[in-house]
């Protein structure tokens, strides 16, 4: 049986945790490279981005992390996920790395501040139904690489539509909160590429 890692550093990884263990997965919590090297896919959670990597080098994950998915680990990230899953980040804190997963740049809070946290109707561009997505202080994709595959898009308060879900290889990721809803089909396409 295959087991999937929810990152459990900080964040709403409990959350992802119910949802894979509802699809019948066998989800652990990663906290130390021995854990991470038990996995054979991985969950970033939402929660504070810059929190999230100083705790990742903190707990001497951060170079396994890298290592493991540029060698083909299926992951998940959602929203702070997202940005941590970016080569390249715009609005930053001074020397907050990410892991490079996903070539792409990924504006942090792009949507704005806690208090423009929204649910929004979106297309699933993999079958083009509709999906209900739960923003909050969500990033969203600036720019991306040939191969990069767009799954959804959604408009910013720049009224300019802009990726919101995106998938590179066996990387997924999403700027909105998938574990906190119903759909799950979000964590259904993670575990298809176990």
């Amino acid at each position: 049986m295959t087991t999937v890692g929810v990152l459990a550093l900080q964040g709403d990884f409990r959350e992802h945790h119910v949802m894979l263990d509802g699809l019948g997965a066998d989800v652990v919590k990663v906290r130390r490279l021995s854990e991470l090297d038990a996995v054979d896919g991985l969950v970033i959670p939402g929660g504070e981005s810059t929190t999230m990597d100083k705790l990742m080098r903190a707990f001497g994950l951060r170079d396994g992390l890298v290592e493991r998915i540029h060698a083909g680990l299926p992951v998940l990230g959602s929203c702070a996920g997202m940005i941590l899953l970016a080569r390249d980040l715009r609005d930053g804190i001074e020397g907050q790395q990410t892991l490079g997963g996903i070539p792409m740049t990924v504006r942090r809070n792009a949507f704005g501040r806690q208090v423009d946290s929204a649910e929004v109707d979106l297309v699933w561009e993999l079958d083009g139904s509709p999906m209900h997505a739960t923003f909050i202080r969500a990033p969203w994709v600036e720019q991306y690489d040939e191969g990069v595959e767009v799954l959804a898009t959604a408009t910013g308060p720049d009224g300019e539509r802009h990726p919101v879900a995106v998938r590179h290889g066996a990387v997924i990721a999403t700027a909105f909160h998938p574990e906190i809803s119903s759909d799950t089909r979000v964590h259904e396409l993670l575990l298809a590429q176990l």
